[in-house]
């Protein structure tokens, strides 16, 4: 009789998405709207993640977008889209990509919705932030994550 080996039963769901914080400033309104747009985009994310339990986990994903016209501030927006993601089953090497790619790949479609309602409503034209490809971040951090640690010391 041949034995198989059944792979274990790796589970993941969704438990719940919602917008942990917020912040929109436009420090130098109403002056900003008299001035000629032209725009100059800085955006950087951030990722956190924290164990609620034993196979539950918050992500959170920060999308901070700063826009510049001739020199001065328009606006600030930073969103904080959050997650309970429930993992099982999962090992060690799998729960990095989960964690640094899979999550924010499913929370950043909500961050990006909230970042261009809020540009809209303080009166700028639209914001469609581009897709990102987390997979390419993740693989990054890891090649500088290594790159960064100290070689072990050599035994004489």
């Amino acid at each position: 009789m041949a034995e198989t080996n059944a792979p274990e039963d790796k589970q993941f769901s969704i438990q719940k998405i919602y917008t942990k914080d917020i912040s929109f400033e436009t420090p130098n309104a109403p002056k900003i709207f008299t001035n000629k747009w032209e725009p100059k985009v800085d955006f950087n994310l951030g990722t956190n993640l924290d164990t609620l339990e034993d196979g539950l986990f918050e992500v959170t994903l920060t999308v901070t977008v700063t826009v510049t016209t001739q020199e001065t501030t328009a606006y600030l927006v930073e969103v904080v889209q959050a997650g309970i993601f429930s993992l099982s089953g999962f090992s060690d090497q799998e729960m990095g990509p989960m964690f640094g790619s899979f999550c924010p790949n499913v929370l950043f479609p909500y961050a990006r919705e909230v970042v261009s309602d809020l540009v809209s409503k303080g009166g700028f034209p639209q914001l469609i932030l581009a897709p990102v490809n987390f997979d390419a971040i993740y693989a990054q951090h890891l090649q500088q994550a290594q790159k960064d640690s100290p070689a072990p010391d050599k035994l004489n």
